[in-house]
């Protein structure tokens, strides 16, 4: 998840990633790269406490974030780097447990041990907070198995990976979490196609298409879009409206049934 950086710089993302965290977007919170897009979460999941100890080290634990919420580097109103991750991990972490409905503002701060004047802030509601989380876990969760895939099995890997995040990871929660909440607000539709969705669409017809031989002309990019659609409705139709889980075998019935040889 990467939004826009105040008073600070954000390191790209993975390169398969950029045009997804880099699109223009309505103003959420800022994160830096280096907050939690190191590896320290499995499959775009929740980071470990050992990690989340990793990411504060020599820094600061959650007590001393609330201490410092605000930095007052040079005078400037800078926010603390602990107090916002706190936030964005309490955030995904009370999502899994409360639901949408149950995830407030006072439950997040009270979990982050931030003040909630603090947490406005920096967000305007808890749907920015859940975006933030979603572009940034994505940018691992949801990476390609290869900086340039041009092999059906790259495919593969990555509808798995795919599969993995939707349907087990924290952050998949999120993304379920933040479609459902768009079919009713407007708000959140708008923030989450025009900032995410619309570029990871285009980046996997892009890589679906070179996979089976568009960079040879073999496979146009029409083709390409009905075959990823056609692979990744029944993850969401399973996971959204069955509710039921994305196991491997699943997976795999649904790629020999849609992918030539």
């Amino acid at each position: 998840m990467a939004a826009t950086v105040v008073n600070g710089h954000q390191p790209p993302p993975d390169k398969d990633h950029t045009a997804i965290a880099a699109q223009p977007r309505p103003a959420t919170g800022s994160r830096s790269g280096a907050s939690r897009a190191t590896g320290d979460r499995a499959v775009g999941g929740r980071a470990t406490g050992a990690a989340r100890a990793a990411r504060a080290s020599g820094s600061a634990t959650k007590s001393d974030a609330v201490k410092g919420e605000v930095a007052t580097t040079g005078g400037s109103g800078r926010r603390s780097e602990a107090a916002r991750l706190a936030v964005l991990n309490a955030t995904d972490d009370l999502l899994v447990e409360v639901g949408f409905e149950g995830l407030t503002i006072e439950g997040i701060a009270a979990a982050a041990g931030v003040a909630k004047q603090t947490i406005y802030r920096w967000w305007k509601s808890k749907v920015d907070i859940l975006f933030d989380n979603l572009v940034l876990d994505a940018a691992t969760g949801l990476a390609w198995p290869a900086e340039t895939p041009a092999d059906p099995a790259d495919l593969r890997a990555y509808l798995h990976r795919f599969a993995a995040f939707l349907g087990a990871a924290p952050a998949g929660k999120v993304l379920q979490a933040l479609l459902g909440h768009a079919q009713l607000d407007a708000r959140t539709a708008e923030l989450l196609h025009d900032g995410f969705l619309d570029a990871l669409r285009a980046r996997d017809v892009a890589h679906t298409r070179a996979c089976l031989g568009g960079a040879t002309g073999e496979y146009g990019a029409d083709e390409a879009a009905v075959l990823l659609d056609a692979l990744l409705a029944p993850l969401y139709h399973r996971a959204l409206v069955l509710r039921r889980p994305l196991d491997p075998a699943f997976v795999d019935a649904l790629l020999d049934q849609h992918l030539p040889g």
